[in-house]
């Protein structure tokens, strides 16, 4: 597991934007030794998401998971999150946890 951040980060005033890749499986990208405070972050997931139907009989449920990120300080966490449907209103299936992608990242902090 590794994050990589992009060597050449771009300045405007006292804000910094910062490009990188983590691999799957990676949940911490840590940017304390370059930010003091994060204003925005987005991840990019480098393939296609997870997608879980179940099937009871009666109904269809489809889960897709779909990863997001949190920040808390300097540090942009990437969690997977479950988006389910209910294609045919026989009510939400259960929620199914999964792991992270490789995908890139893009943050804007203070310096």
């Amino acid at each position: 597991m590794a994050v990589t951040i992009d060597p050449r980060p771009t300045y405007f005033g006292d804000r910094m934007i910062i490009t990188g890749s983590y691999e799957a499986g990676d949940t911490s990208i840590d940017l304390s030794s370059l930010l003091s405070s994060i204003d925005f972050a987005g991840v990019n997931p480098s393939a296609a998401q997870a997608q879980l139907t179940t099937t009871d009989g009666s109904s269809t449920d489809i889960s897709q998971m779909v990863d997001n990120c949190t920040v808390s300080g300097t540090t942009v966490t990437v969690v997977s999150a479950n988006v389910s449907r209910d294609p045919d209103g026989g009510g939400a299936g259960p929620a199914v946890a999964g792991a992270t992608i490789a995908g890139s990242f893009f943050v804007i902090g203070r310096r």
